[in-house]
């Protein structure tokens, strides 16, 4: 079943309205083939994989943190017009932040990074300290025995308890409440952001060792002192407090929305690879370029202009902001958490449904950010709402709110 309001927002559940639509763009020089695989999630058919590996996209995260920050530098050395560098810079920054969030930090917490436990929590550790996010070994714990298996999707699950108490979100409620209470009430509340802030700061010093607390409370002393000694403490606030708090938690919210949908209170049999498979959607990134068969140089001109404004504008900042590294395609994760392939996502993924996607339901996939929220909380809805009261919550878990927006 295919709906579609515009060409941007295509709902599937199937690949093959994903496949008319990626190879659309076939029509654009190929240079640009695999930066749209990138954008989009999808490859085009045929398309060759581009071998990556953890240690490429550990890299990458920090590169793109340095040159961020390198950039806001000038941006505020060089004053007046250097100014929109900023924009640059934080965005560079926020990419960097988020992708060693959701790849390295998270395929380390599956022990799955490079499958070297040891190597895989250090790695791990840092990227908590830095990022101050969840106590790396609290996450791995609760992150596989209460997000994978058994409590997917239940009220014990971090991303439901995140929805419930951290959004204030609950079935019956309609779908234009929820985007005023995400908008209005949590991405543009202070009180929310420092909500947020103080949980993210409680969830990974609470759980951590002595040690631990006195080296992390250590390096960020240092850093402070380093700032207030060479007169660069306003440098520190706007190039990375300001980027790693507000940005880097309104990313962080907008992907939680898109995550998993909630299951039907239809659905009584509440286990096996088909339920387990229908809570979760590739949310791919773009849409359909122009027909090539449309008459009349202006209308291609206008149609051409169109979609590449739409493509730079819209889809481009929301997967190098909100939907970065291989969230478009957490569904992958999701039948395969353990796979050694998760360094190649896109292709990864594109392999398991071209093979048959071996004793799982077919794939469903999703376009665009909005849509995506909207399936999200239409799902919440129409959800049973005694199974996801969250007074339920405290009864089966003891974890702060805001630690929960880090599953």
């Amino acid at each position: 079943m295919v709906t579609q309001a515009n060409p941007a927002t295509t709902s599937c559940t199937a690949t093959a309205e994903s496949v008319m639509i990626r190879d659309s763009m076939s029509a654009v020089p190929r240079i640009f083939a695999m930066p749209l695989t990138f954008l989009t999630g999808k490859p085009a058919t045929g398309q060759r994989p581009l071998r990556l590996t953890p240690g490429i996209h550990l890299a990458a995260a920090t590169v793109s943190v340095l040159i961020g920050l390198s950039l806001s530098w000038v941006a505020m050395a060089g004053g007046g017009w250097w100014l929109l560098l900023l924009i640059v810079g934080w965005a560079m920054t926020l990419h960097g932040a988020r992708n060693a969030r959701m790849m390295v930090y998270h395929q380390a917490a599956h022990r799955n990074m490079w499958a070297r436990p040891r190597r895989d929590q250090v790695v791990g550790r840092i990227v908590a300290g830095v990022l101050l996010v969840q106590d790396f070994s609290r996450y791995s714990t609760e992150h596989v025995l209460d997000h994978h298996a058994v409590h997917h999707m239940t009220v014990r699950d971090p991303t439901v308890q995140a929805f419930l108490i951290g959004l204030g979100l609950r079935p019956g409620m309609t779908r234009r409440e929820m985007w005023r209470r995400l908008i209005v009430h949590k991405l543009l509340s202070p009180t929310f952001h420092l909500s947020f802030l103080i949980g993210r700061i409680q969830s990974y010093f609470a759980p951590a060792s002595w040690r631990q607390r006195l080296l992390t409370l250590t390096v960020y002393g240092a850093v402070i002192a380093l700032a207030v000694r060479f007169d660069a403490w306003v440098f520190l606030l706007v190039a990375w407090v300001l980027p790693m708090t507000f940005f880097y938690q309104v990313s962080n919210t907008l992907r939680l929305c898109v995550k998993h949908t909630f299951p039907s209170p239809a659905a009584t049999e509440r286990r096996g690879r088909g339920y387990f498979a229908s809570l979760t959607n590739a949310i791919l990134i773009g849409e359909r370029a122009p027909n090539r068969e449309v008459s009349g140089r202006l209308r291609r001109l206008r149609g051409w202009a169109r979609w590449w404004l739409r493509m730079l504008t819209v889809h481009l900042p929301v997967r190098y902001l909100v939907l970065t590294g291989d969230t478009v395609v957490h569904d992958f994760h999701h039948r395969h958490p353990m796979s050694r392939e998760w360094a190649d996502y896109i292709f990864a993924r594109q392999a398991d449904i071209d093979a048959g996607h071996r004793g799982w339901p077919p794939y469903r996939e999703i376009w665009g950010l909005v849509p995506a929220i909207n399936l999200v909380f239409e799902s919440l809805s129409r959800a049973d709402p005694q199974e996801y009261d969250r007074a339920r919550i405290p009864e089966v878990s003891g974890r702060s709110v805001f630690s929960a927006f880090d599953d």
